[in-house]
């Protein structure tokens, strides 16, 4: 039995992070799961100091199960 998932995301800005997580919050009374924890981080690549491409990591952990859930 799956008791709960990390996925990580790749978006492309700060909003679209943001999209992401209510998504998959909304979508999880449906699907079973609840989300434990979420959060984006911003990352960037550099080239001589200046920045040349931005990314937003968006991580993710949907719980389908607590371990002792049957005993109650």
């Amino acid at each position: 039995m799956v008791l709960e998932t990390t996925i990580k995301w790749c978006v492309r800005d700060e909003d679209e992070a943001k999209k992401l997580i209510e998504q998959v919050r909304a979508a999880g009374t449906d699907k079973g799961y609840y989300v434990k924890k979420a959060g984006y981080e911003r990352k960037v690549k550099k080239a001589k100091g200046e920045i040349i491409a931005e990314a937003f990591v968006v991580t993710i952990t949907e719980v389908f199960h607590e371990l002792w859930e049957d005993l109650d």
